[in-house]
């Protein structure tokens, strides 16, 4: 099962730098997402020299373009996993590179139309959700479970990092690209090549997978997997437990990208200066996520995500009642790290908790379950600002993840303490 592990008595990071499959999938997932924040920033970039079609306002071509981004996520989310238990998972993961490279490759060739645009979009974020469940499951396989935390640690630090300095520097690496390849086709070949880059660095990962039988393919068909994905999370308490708390923090986060731009214009800021509270909370998530990566094992059988959800909590608090800006920003900080303390173990649980036969099913739920967990929240938390006002808002979120991170833990403490 875990035939690139190297025989070593050190956990954390140390073992996962001598694991060469795990090293090339955690730098080819890197590259990834950093083709996909710049790839978004070049959609946005494109409007510009797009014509609106007649009866869409300029000013709406950004928000179908979001539509077009988004709705995959919220379609296909399950439909990936499903694949993932059916397919290679490497071929799931070095195809899709390759396919939404090759997809960015053929913008300049195309005809300028706004529709155009759409389509591609719609394709390259629809094979996406075929990629996450994949990566997700291929770590199970190519990781002992003892540094499980530790890989999760390293993936969720990285995929944060990614989220920051992928939308920093998409700007920046369009307008060299334009600059050093032309306008033509330079923007668009560097966000290709990103993408094809990141499969031909996963092509050389081997790992032995569960391979279905024949009888099992026949007998069975993706709406059958679907409705066995429900039925086995609401067998398995622990991992339905698990999926809810990842899910109540990335609601959690996707509020909080409404929040900031208000918290922006409290604290004096400009409102596309939001960035900052994100930046801390994303240093804080590292930092979080480098900890227990490191010292993972030192924190066994501790309440690690009620811990989490309180430190979430007690900012979200204090947040309405501070007006220095130096301390809004470690509050964000602080409230990174309590992410990191909910999230890196809940991913590792569901890793080790789940058979390898249904690793993709589970992993497609739980990105779809992710996908509408962000969605939801982006478009109700501003009408509700409005009404209710900032801080009304946040003590509400307060009470929220205080009550979910305490229920949560009442039911599943017993389990938890003997496999975090």
């Amino acid at each position: 099962m875990f035939p690139t592990e190297p025989a070593a008595v050190n956990n954390g990071f140390g073992a996962l730098l001598k694991n060469r499959g795990f090293m090339l999938l955690w730098i080819g997932q890197l590259i990834s997402q950093l083709a996909d924040k710049v790839f978004f920033v070049l959609m946005i970039a494109l409007l510009e020299v797009y014509p609106a079609p007649s009866g869409l306002p300029e000013n709406s071509m950004y928000s179908t373009l979001m539509v077009a981004f988004t709705i995959p996520a919220i379609l296909f989310g399950s439909a990936g996993g499903i694949f993932v238990d059916r397919l290679p998972k490497k071929l799931i993961m070095v195809g899709s590179d390759i396919l939404r490279g090759l997809l960015t490759l053929c913008l300049p060739f195309l005809p300028r139309e706004f529709l155009i645009l759409l389509i591609l979009t719609f394709a390259i974020s629809s094979v996406t959700q075929f990629f996450a469940p994949a990566e997700q499951a291929a770590i199970p396989l190519l990781v002992k479970r003892e540094n499980l935390m530790a890989a999760n640690a390293l993936f969720s630090s990285t995929m944060m990092g990614a989220l920051i300095v992928g939308f920093a520097v998409g700007e920046p690496i369009l307008s060299w690209s334009k600059s050093l390849m032309g306008e033509t086709y330079g923007q668009e070949l560097v966000v290709g090549g990103l993408y094809i880059l990141s499969g031909l660095l996963m092509q050389p990962i081997k790992f032995t997978e569960h391979k279905p039988h024949n009888d099992q393919l026949t007998s069975s068909n993706p709406w059958s997997e679907f409705t066995e994905s429900i039925r086995y999370l609401k067998k398995n308490r622990l991992v339905l437990n698990a999926m809810l708390q990842l899910t109540t923090l990335y609601c959690v986060f996707a509020a909080l990208t409404v929040l900031t731009i208000r918290l922006a214009e409290e604290f004096g800021l400009k409102e596309k200066q939001f960035g900052f509270f994100l930046a801390a909370a994303g240093v804080g998530m590292v930092t979080g996520a480098g900890l227990l990566g490191h010292w993972g094992d030192k924190f066994h059988h501790k309440p690690l995500p009620l811990i989490g959800f309180l430190m979430m909590a007690m900012v979200l608090g204090v947040f309405t009642f501070t007006h220095n800006l130096v301390l809004a920003l470690g509050l964000c900080a602080i409230l990174g790290i309590g992410a990191a303390l909910i999230g890196v173990p809940m991913q590792t649980l569901i890793q080790q908790q789940t058979p390898p036969t249904m690793h993709g099913k589970v992993f497609g739920f739980q990105n779809h379950a992710v996908n509408i967990a962000l969605s939801l929240p982006l478009a109700i938390t501003g009408p509700l600002t409005d009404a209710l006002g900032l801080r009304v808002v946040l003590m509400t979120m307060s009470v929220v993840v205080v009550v979910v991170g305490v229920w949560a833990w009442k039911n599943t403490r017993r389990v938890l303490q003997d496999v975090i």
